[in-house]
């Protein structure tokens, strides 16, 4: 058992700049080739670690850890493409805002987005959202209404409830007629947090 374990430790390892170095590469030749698909990372932020992903397009998803960032990707290879990788850079623009965002710094959003995760109501929905101010909300049925359809309330809850993009595509300024703050996909501390977050700037 010893001799086994000495074999192994005689063994070299691969240091974390040369791992870094020869993802990157890659990361260049799929891209090179037109094989990546789609691209994400990961950010660290008041609300938690957030899982960003962007296409060729634009950023087409953002998910709180609760969602299982291993679970979204699964989810993206087979909705998306299976052409799918993790590249920082890519996606180095929406990390800057998201980061401006919860310093205080940035009240609007303006990386291009990729909608496709959404459709039909779902996706009219999402399109009134940034029309709510920031450090503002608006309830359900009012955006029912902005969306044309007045009495879908419920189908509004369940537009925000499936956002692929929250914090960027603002779902948490919705809440409830009664003003109360109804669910929200990073639960309801993080829905709290990011009001906060507004009204204070």
């Amino acid at each position: 058992m010893m001799k086994e374990r000495d074999l192994f430790a005689a063994l070299p390892t691969i240091d974390e700049a040369v791992s870094r170095r020869l993802h990157q590469r890659l990361v260049d030749a799929a891209s090179a080739a037109g094989l990546l698909d789609v691209a994400y990372r990961t950010i660290e932020t008041p609300v938690g670690t957030l899982l960003l992903a962007a296409t060729p397009k634009g950023l087409v998803r953002v998910a709180y850890a609760s969602e299982d960032h291993d679970l979204v990707l699964e989810r993206l290879a087979r909705d998306v493409s299976p052409r799918i990788l993790r590249a920082p850079a890519r996606l180095d623009r929406v990390a800057r805002e998201i980061e401006e965002y919860f310093a205080r710094r940035r009240s609007t959003f303006d990386t291009p987005l990729d909608l496709r995760l959404s459709h039909g109501f779902r996706r009219t929905v999402l399109s009134h959202l940034p029309e709510i101010g920031y450090g503002k909300t608006a309830s359900y049925a009012a955006v029912a209404k902005a969306a044309g359809r007045p009495k879908a309330v419920r189908a509004v809850g369940s537009a925000c409830a499936t956002n692929p993009l929250p914090v960027v595509v603002p779902c948490h300024r919705v809440v409830r007629s009664d003003g109360t703050i109804g669910q929200y996909v990073g639960g309801v501390e993080a829905k709290h947090m990011l009001l906060a977050l507004e009204s204070a700037a």
